[in-house]
């Protein structure tokens, strides 16, 4: 086939929207090294996608799974993420200890003592103050 034009694999892939995006995933593909089905012959990699699908030397049902998956988003969860969740589950304690802590902090009339021994969040943290 010297040349190849839209008609020859419209009759292979009916709606040009598909056959577009096929010939553009094919193309990439080629690009990063797929093995050609047909020789080169000179052509760049969106002509030679396309005269692949009107030669009907690749499975255009193939190329539109190949573009499905490589527009997927799937994010798959490791056994250390799920350690994460836990520590995330454990946020809630963290904060009520802190809110206790604050809350020792307060002498009856609500005023900020500085010298209250029964500590705050400094203490639940780990911090050793120099006196």
């Amino acid at each position: 086939m010297a040349r190849v034009t839209v008609e020859d694999c419209v009759l292979k892939v009916p709606n040009r929207f598909e056959l577009v995006m096929s010939a553009a995933q094919r193309a990439r593909r080629i690009g990063t090294g797929a093995a050609l089905t047909l020789p080169r012959d000179n052509d760049k990699n969106t002509v030679v996608s396309l005269r692949e699908i009107a030669e009907d030397t690749i499975n255009v049902g193939d190329l539109k799974e190949d573009l499905i998956r490589s527009h997927q988003r799937v994010f798959a969860m490791d056994e250390d993420q799920d350690d994460d969740i836990e520590e995330m589950q454990g946020e809630e304690e963290w904060s009520s200890l802190v809110s206790q802590a604050n809350d020792t902090k307060f002498d009856d009339d609500d005023a900020f003592d500085e010298d209250d021994d029964e500590g705050g969040i400094d203490d639940l943290a780990g911090y050793e103050e120099d006196k």
